[in-house]
């Protein structure tokens, strides 16, 4: 799924941000290099997709293994929703955000939490944001599953790519490590 979540109206940074500039924000990590605060707004397709799916998650039926992920806006407090693809690796669960610094991403480093729903269940998790040095194994892994859906937002950049190049672009994808808790 492509996140959508968030803000209906994007702040001027962003705009730049949808329009291809790459100005810091303050979503963007610490150090990490001015491209770093890429986002990619959603088109009418993908909009039309997104609501598709996660109307057919909110339902129970999971789409390749699609979630709701529901995280508490950092103004507002209010739920916010988005279709995502969670990763397992190694036992390990993941959030990859495709289009970059968006809403659910800026929202779930102020939480540091959430839940992953489908249906009537709802897992509430812990996130833990991976560096930048620690990404390129999550990139390669994410892109070998689901490509076919997000390859388009990653500039040409597949799982076959040297580790130098996922290092290079990591900074650009947000990546969560995310933990259950009871």
């Amino acid at each position: 799924m492509n996140e959508t979540g968030g803000r209906p109206s994007q702040t001027s940074g962003e705009q730049a941000n949808a329009a291809g500039a790459s100005s810091a924000s303050p979503g963007a990590q610490p150090g990490s290099p001015a491209g770093a605060s890429r986002y990619l707004k959603p088109k009418r397709n993908d909009r039309v997709f997104n609501r598709i799916v996660a109307s057919l998650t909110r339902t129970g039926v999971s789409i390749w293994g699609s979630r709701i992920l529901a995280v508490r806006g950092r103004v507002s407090g209010e739920w916010r929703t988005t279709p995502v693809n969670p990763l397992t690796i190694d036992g390990q669960r993941y959030l990859v955000a495709p289009r970059g610094h968006t809403q659910w991403v800026r929202n779930l480093r102020a939480a540091g939490g959430g839940e992953l729903r489908v249906g009537r269940r709802a897992e509430r998790f812990t996130a833990t944001e991976v560096a930048d040095a620690d990404k390129p194994v999550v990139l390669r892994t994410y892109l070998r599953k689901w490509k076919w859906e997000v390859g388009m937002f990653f500039q040409g950049v597949g799982p076959d790519a040297p580790d130098s190049k996922l290092a290079e672009i990591a900074p650009q994808y947000p990546v969560f490590r995310i933990s259950v808790t009871r």
